[in-house]
Formats: C-alpha cells, sequence, structure tokens
C-alpha cells in the first residue's frame, strides 16, 4: 500500500484548511457549504459572483428572518 493519502483523504484535508481560514475571516461557512463553493469553483462558476450569491442570498434571509419582505 502507498503512504500517500487517497484523493478523499486529501480533498477533506483542503476543505479543514479552508474552513479555518474561513473562520479567521468570520465567513460563517460550514465544511457542507465550502465543500460545494470549491466544487463550483472548480466546475467554472466565478468566484466573485459565487460571493455575490451567497451575500444576496444571505440578505435575503435575513429580511425574511425579520419580516421585511412584503409579500406580493
Amino acid at each position: 500500500m502507498s503512504t500517500r493519502p487517497s484523493k478523499q483523504q486529501a480533498a477533506r484535508e483542503v476543505i479543514d484548511i479552508l474552513h479555518e481560514i474561513s473562520t479567521l475571516l468570520s465567513t460563517h461557512l460550514d465544511r457542507t457549504t465550502l465543500s460545494l463553493c470549491v466544487s463550483l469553483v472548480e466546475n467554472g462558476v466565478h468566484p466573485q459572483a459565487l460571493a455575490a450569491v451567497i451575500k444576496e442570498l444571505r440578505r435575503e434571509s435575513g429580511q425574511l428572518r425579520s419580516g421585511e419582505v412584503q409579500h406580493g
């Protein structure tokens, strides 16, 4: 057997490191969300566009929670 980590283990380590960075930057992204974001970027989604969508979703979610969104 090889002593090199499997691709799955390597991916897990990358997500762990990204989660540590995310925590330091107070992004409030969990490991699952970070993993999905990495997959999206690896598949061609523009990182800045993804960040903008996340920010917008958070803004809208906050409005829904506070009752600021008017029902049509």
